[in-house]
């Protein structure tokens, strides 16, 4: 009996342990990690909310995510918030003119619209979502920097999880 109440207090005491250990995780590069964020522009746009959407998760230093956001995460504790600022070169990158297209408006949609988004197949194969910036009767302007290149952000950021 006595050596059982030992060893239940010593499962207790490692269990406490483990805890005190997790609560104190830092993320450092390698880590999986699992992050919610909500992302504003400097004119209030807000985008990547986490209103109902599952958390974001990434292995900190490989190059699936923004350089700003890799870094706004080392180091921070499980369950702590913070907000940064990410300026356009650590975010998207700056809006490149030469990302901006002119092809001929019939290898458009007929019905192609100014500001609308597309879909384009690159000559190796890769898609790209494109926006439409300017119709002519004979050309089609095309953007295909990403919608949130040259932007600074601001991102609010909660750190959930270290896997």
């Amino acid at each position: 009996m006595v050596k059982a109440a030992k060893a239940e207090k010593a499962q207790v005491a490692d269990i406490a342990t483990n805890k005190r250990k997790r609560e104190m995780a830092q993320a450092k590069s390698g880590d999986t990690v699992k992050v919610h964020y909500t992302g504003r522009l400097d004119d209030g746009t807000v985008f990547g909310s986490p209103d109902g959407q599952e958390p974001m998760q990434f292995v900190i230093g490989e190059n699936n995510i923004i350089a700003g956001l890799k870094e706004a995460v080392i180091g921070m504790a499980l369950g702590e918030s913070k907000t940064v600022k990410i300026a356009a070169n650590r975010a998207f990158g700056p809006h490149l003119e030469e990302a901006v297209k002119v092809v001929d408006r019939n290898k458009c949609p007929e019905d192609v619209v100014l500001y609308q988004k597309l879909e384009m197949t690159e000559g190796d194969g890769r898609k790209t979502v494109v926006k439409v910036i300017e119709i002519s009767e004979s050309k089609v302007k095309l953007d295909t920097n990403h919608p949130l290149a040259g932007e600074d952000l601001t991102l609010d950021i909660e750190l959930l999880e270290i896997l």
